[in-house]
């Protein structure tokens, strides 16, 4: 669906559909190659990524409410009995979105979230060897996958090509690494306090 489309009731209601979506899911995989997720984001990288949306589709600017929503749908990180297997590659630790200070509180907003217990991150090395072009996508059980690229939003339900994608998070969950993954946060945000002196 043309993300002119996706977004056109404005991003308030485009974060309730996955907040709802989230809720019904037991087991959410997520693969994001550039950016923190958004079930990740602060307030603040939250505000320029969907800033960013509105200026980009020509939407109604609806930001606090988009940003609201985004982040209510964090909660379901602390509640019930759902499980977020999320990888990063490196990549994502360097992209700044907006500055260097909103970047280093979004990276300390993930060292908290690898410690929450439902939630796994895994973090593949700017060095580890990928034998595959890869997108973001993110997995809601086995029933859906979504693709999010620059003009569409994909939604695939066909169980050969979710069992791809399923086999393709399997392949990259291998290159991440989990206990070292705080190694790498600390190192990305040691970085940006550098560049900030």
């Amino acid at each position: 669906m043309e993300m002119r489309r996706v977004l056109s009731g404005g991003t308030g209601r485009s974060q309730d559909v996955l907040v709802r979506l989230a809720e019904r899911t037991r087991l959410s995989r997520i693969y994001q190659n550039v950016l923190i997720p958004g079930i990740l984001q602060t307030p603040e990288c939250a505000r320029a990524i969907l800033e960013w949306s509105i200026t980009r589709h020509g939407l109604t600017d609806d930001i606090d409410t988009g940003v609201a929503k985004r982040t209510e749908r964090q909660q379901i990180l602390y509640h019930g009995d759902r499980q977020f297997h999320i990888l990063l590659a490196e990549q994502a630790l360097l992209t700044t979105i907006s500055s260097d200070s909103v970047m280093i509180g979004q990276l300390d907003r993930l060292l908290v979230a690898i410690r929450l217990p439902r939630v796994t991150v895994g973090i593949i090395p700017v060095t580890a060897e990928i034998p595959q072009q890869t997108t973001n996508f993110a997995m809601f059980d086995d029933r859906m996958t979504t693709v999010e690229t620059i003009t569409a939003e994909l939604t695939i339900t066909r169980p050969r090509e979710i069992s791809t994608y399923g086999r393709t998070f399997d392949m990259l969950a291998e290159l991440s690494v989990t206990g070292d993954a705080a190694a790498l946060i600390l190192a990305a945000v040691e970085r940006r306090r550098a560049v900030g002196q």
